[in-house]
């Protein structure tokens, strides 16, 4: 039987396990289910929403990384980050006090930026690790009638897209691989705007979440991550029961995001896209999103609309179209697998 690549698990097969074992507690409102961030559990007067993301490809800034990207999936719920745990995994011979210490103050500035709590978790030197890995739960709550999902979709609503892709691939890349990719003759002024991707445009889509949600009445929220962009929008798709069109000129691709993963030959629609929010609304109410995020300086573009499932998830370039294309594991996993 061969051994599984880097990465998530194939979706198809996820679902055939959550299908497999059904929930049996009616206060869970929302539970396992590919494309849907985070679970729902009704707790009487309001929902609580949990979700739990480790970070494997990212070493530095990991803390502040595993806080941004579990708050994210609460978010497109509608939803409060409020409380935070998170395991420490971290590897023998190159843990010191020192870095246990520094870890800890990282994460516990990045909760205060947020305004969250970190209420507990656990560390410990793990063997076999040759980097450390952070998994992060989140909890926060929402008032049941500001609830949103994955699969709120509805055929006719815009599909818009924030800041641009793929944001933390590029960051990831530019951290990570910086002599490579001096090395493949990328200016060292788009490494350095790279990295800064972390704060401009940022990878909390939080700031957005809260405007789209107080001026509109938001059907659906997703957070492109592994898999990038073309995974979130199939996964949006598939929770929600519905087709897409997608204007493939409409995608913001970051034009440094672009180089460094033309340095690599990654394919920027299948590389992980955190940072960015993906949304359906209706048309009128997008445009009053799209105008009012340009104020406060956060790009948003119309990228597309919902349409009847039977017409699939379709990326338009002109006149031409194309079935969404699959990525099975994310693009930036190619440079962990040559590397390990």
């Amino acid at each position: 039987m061969p051994f599984l690549p880097i990465g998530k698990h194939r979706a198809e097969t996820l679902q055939a396990i959550f299908d497999k074992h059904p929930l049996r507690d009616p206060r869970v409102v929302v539970g396992p289910r590919v494309g849907e961030d985070a679970a729902v559990i009704d707790m009487g007067d309001r929902y609580l929403v949990a979700t739990t993301d480790p970070i494997t490809f990212a070493t530095d800034e990991i803390g502040w990384y595993a806080v941004q990207v579990n708050a994210n999936d609460i978010a497109v719920r509608g939803a409060r980050p409020r409380w935070f745990l998170a395991t420490l995994l971290l590897p023998p011979r190159t843990t010191t006090e020192a870095s246990v210490a520094a870890l800890f103050a990282e994460l516990h500035a990045a909760c205060d930026e947020l305004d969250v709590a970190l209420v507990g978790g656990h560390t410990e030197i793990t063997h076999g690790l040759d980097r450390p890995i952070v998994v992060g739960t989140m909890l926060g709550e929402v008032a049941k009638e500001r609830l949103v999902t994955t699969g709120g979709a509805r055929v006719g609503d815009a599909v818009v897209l924030t800041k641009g892709v793929p944001l933390e691939g590029a960051a990831i890349i530019a951290r990570e691989k910086e002599a490579e990719l001096r090395g493949r003759g990328v200016p060292a002024t788009v490494i350095r705007r790279a990295k800064g991707f972390l704060r401009a445009p940022g990878l909390s889509v939080l700031p957005e979440v809260e405007i789209a949600c107080e001026l509109a009445t938001v059907h659906a929220m997703h957070d492109p991550t592994e898999g990038g962009i073309a995974t979130a929008l199939v996964e949006l798709a598939d929770a929600a029961g519905v087709g897409l069109r997608i204007d493939r000129d409409r995608i913001m691709v970051l034009p440094e995001a672009r180089m460094l993963c033309e340095a690599f030959g990654l394919d920027p629609l299948g590389t992980i896209a955190s940072g960015a929010l993906l949304m359906t609304l209706a048309p009128a109410d997008a445009s009053v999103v799209i105008h009012a995020l340009a104020r406060e300086s956060i790009d948003c573009h119309f990228i597309g609309q919902v349409v009847e499932r039977q017409q699939g998830v379709v990326l338009v370039a002109g006149s031409r179209q194309e079935p969404m294309p699959v990525f099975p594991q994310d693009e930036i996993s190619k440079l962990f697998a040559e590397a390990s």
